[in-house]
């Protein structure tokens, strides 16, 4: 590895560990709430402990007057969830893109069994070749998502190993994929790999539930999360990102966390 690229993954993290708050959601969803005054969410999330931020390259120079000296995420490819299929994640911007808007990293998302397998992995790899050139790390998301991926248990498991997996052979530094339930099956994800496993925030669920997820998922042997609604649409993004970041960086249980963040702990 270069020294730069091992000095941007220090940007995008703490000492292995990764706090990643992806805002990229507009391109999806639209100015959905926490997004309209992306640069107050910024700010917060950012100064509650949170060590990236990741969006599109659109939104750079809303960016880097709020992250508090936090890493920044470029993400490379997105689709609407008006169009014909938000799994078809079509190609948005390139590793020389992300440079020029200041990014310390780059993201792609690969949808892994579904029909649009095959373009997303000749996109990543094409992008994991062109930011080996400039030393810059990849975020690759890779998600089981198909009409042949298992729902859940340990058949889940194992399809979520394979996709995690696949992004270390296409050459990602960081993986990021969706947590699969418990920690017994997430054991086999993050030993399938020798990369970090980050875990994605799936549906928003209570302060407890979240802040349990990312227990069980740490517990379990991942680096972290690159969690999006569940933190920038919260009530208060600054207080729920203080209470992971304390499970991530402090070891803490969901109740200290939350105690220490000053949310309330649901009885």
């Amino acid at each position: 590895m270069t020294a730069g690229k091992s000095a941007r993954l220090d940007r995008i993290g703490t000492g292995g560990k990764h706090l990643i708050v992806p805002m990229d959601h507009g391109i999806t969803l639209g100015p959905v709430t926490g997004l309209v005054d992306i640069e107050s969410t910024i700010d917060a999330v950012t100064d509650g402990g949170a060590d990236a931020v990741l969006t599109q390259k659109g939104i750079a120079p809303r960016v880097h007057p709020n992250k508090n000296g936090a890493g920044y995420i470029v993400h490379l490819n997105g689709s609407t969830s008006i169009g014909p299929d938000e799994s078809d994640k079509r190609m948005t911007g390139t590793v020389k893109d992300a440079i020029r808007a200041g990014a310390d990293a780059v993201s792609v998302h690969l949808n892994v069994g579904s029909e649009y397998e095959p373009e997303q992995i000749t996109d990543l790899s094409e992008v994991t070749s062109t930011a080996e050139e400039y030393g810059i790390p990849v975020l690759a998301m890779t998600y089981a998502r198909g009409h042949d991926v298992r729902a859940e248990g340990e058949g889940f498991g194992e399809d979520l190993a394979h996709a995690t997996r696949l992004g270390e052979e296409l050459g990602a530094d960081v993986i990021k994929t969706a947590y699969s339930g418990d920690p017994d099956t997430f054991e086999q994800v993050v030993e399938g790999t020798r990369l970090p496993v980050v875990i994605a925030g799936g549906s928003k669920g209570t302060d407890m539930e979240t802040l349990s997820m990312v227990r069980g998922a740490i517990d379990a042997g991942a680096a972290g999360v690159s969690m999006g609604r569940s933190i920038f649409q919260h009530d208060d993004p600054r207080g729920i990102t203080e209470a992971i970041a304390a499970v991530i960086h402090e070891d803490a249980t969901p109740e200290d966390a939350a105690r220490q963040a000053g949310l309330t702990v649901e009885a």
